[in-house]
């Protein structure tokens, strides 16, 4: 049985579904990057936090290279960190655009280019997950939110494409779309209004996201999924 340690990067790593993830690939065995913009130290020697902006051109690399650094390999990479803001389409502005652009498309590419990289220069291949929404698959006129239908429907594409290209070196590539999970962003005021949105008649639990991410690290003959997480919402109300 092989030793060698895997090693995962977690990106949007402070606080929710992020925090929560790395603590599921320590229970795995993982060693863990960790990276957000306001992470702080981890007192776990086998957590390295690198604090920075997925958006900035250049981070994604430092990141990788860290990982390397301290770790020697990169096995897994989760892109969770991601921007969400609900306007009609006609009221977004030039800066609402760069933000979510920025971290949804910008830092998925940024991070994922060079640790894609750093799974070739290896035997063993890696895996990659996306975290996009169901509302890509599943309009809601009350909730208008297009730009993340724009940036978080590109994730699913490239999800396919990047699967299709890698599959013959043993990089999977997945994506979990998520309904409304109940976390911090959403006041307590609003959940009963929220779960109503879901055909299973509640939000989701930041466990419920979790799982489905260690479903697909465990599922060596899944690939190029689109692994919806959302209450039934992408299947109709």
């Amino acid at each position: 049985m092989s030793t060698v340690q895997k090693v995962a990067i977690i990106t949007g790593a402070s606080r929710g579904i992020g925090a929560a993830l790395v603590t599921a690939y320590r229970k795995l065995g993982y060693a863990v990057v960790a990276t957000s913009r306001s992470i702080g130290r981890s007192g776990d020697p086998e957590v390295l936090t690198v604090p920075g902006d997925v958006a900035e051109p250049g981070f994604g690399a430092r990141v990788v290279d860290a990982a390397l650094a301290r770790f020697g390999r990169i096995d897994t990479l989760v892109n969770n960190a991601g921007v969400f803001i609900a306007k009609p389409f006609t009221d977004y502005t030039d800066e609402d655009y760069d933000a979510v652009a920025g971290v949804n498309l910008r830092g998925f590419f940024e991070v994922s280019r060079s640790a894609v990289a750093a799974m070739l220069s290896r035997d063993g291949g890696g895996h990659v997950v996306n975290i996009s929404t169901s509302l890509v698959d599943h309009a809601d006129s009350h909730g208008p939110s297009a730009l993340a239908s724009l940036t978080k429907g590109g994730l699913n594409a490239v999800t396919r494409a990047l699967a299709i290209e890698y599959a013959a070196r043993g990089i999977r590539v997945n994506t979990v779309a998520l309904g409304v999970i109940r976390t911090p962003m959403h006041p307590a005021a609003t959940h009963e209004a929220l779960a109503a949105l879901h055909p299973l008649g509640r939000m989701g639990e930041i466990d419920d996201v979790v799982e489905a991410i260690v479903y697909l690290e465990n599922a060596p003959f899944v690939t190029g999924e689109i692994l919806h997480v959302d209450g039934g919402q992408s299947a109709g109300r």
